[in-house]
């Protein structure tokens, strides 16, 4: 899938009982990530640590759902082992996982070609990350190799950095941006508007070349 395309509302079989997708999504954000099989380590952590951020991701009005290509018992055998190892995880287990033994969805979501779905070699490369806004369209994509686990916090930073310019359009985060620090203000505002859309001010920054594109607030 690419940034903009719409998430199809597909059908699928979870842990949490079957899914229509935008259904299921309602007027909420998804996480939704991949994972190339049950009881794989580094996997075990992730879907963890996500689930002790359920809370988190709340806060946001985002649902986690994740993939998984084994079948659905196997899913259900896998959620006791995460709950074991991550025992900080409160309550019930808070997310679906799909089951896509067929690997079909996997297919019709990009995240490994037709040819290449029976390959379980090539499978282990599902490891995708899509974040998804209400209106079912991908904001943003991560794919991680098998040996690197992902970081929640970034996710969690992402997702703020996406809602935050979804309702003030005229900034963007700069690097290493988290909630509360300086967002930039885009080329295409005007000195003048800056001075309207933020009236406690801004910060320009004098760059070798002369060109007038790095202003910077704190007062959003």
């Amino acid at each position: 899938m690419r940034l903009g395309q719409t998430i199809p509302n597909f059908k699928a079989d979870t842990t949490k009982g079957p899914i229509s997708f935008h259904e299921w999504q309602g007027n909420s954000w998804v996480v939704l990530f991949s994972h190339p099989a049950d009881f794989t380590p580094v996997c075990t952590t992730e879907l963890g640590r996500i689930a002790v951020h359920q809370p988190e991701f709340a806060k946001r009005n985002t649902k986690c759902l994740a993939h998984s290509v084994d079948a659905l018992n196997s899913h259900v055998d896998w959620v006791n082992d995460i709950k074991s190892y991550c025992l900080d995880i409160p309550g019930d287990f808070p997310y679906p996982i799909i089951a896509d033994p067929t690997r079909d969805l996997a297919v019709s979501l990009g995240m490994l070609d037709e040819e290449q779905k029976k390959d379980p070699e090539v499978g282990k490369t599902i490891r995708a990350l899509f974040i998804i806004s209400p209106d079912h369209k991908v904001r943003l994509s991560m794919f991680y190799p098998m040996s690197t686990g992902r970081n929640v916090d970034e996710i969690l930073r992402t997702i703020d950095s996406l809602q935050l310019t979804d309702r003030l359009k005229v900034v963007a985060t700069p690097a290493n941006w988290t909630p509360g620090t300086k967002v930039m203000i885009l080329p295409t505002v005007t000195d003048e508007e800056a001075h309207k859309l933020f009236p406690k001010g801004f910060d320009k920054v004098s760059m070798p070349s002369g060109v007038n594109y790095v202003r910077t607030t704190e007062n959003y």
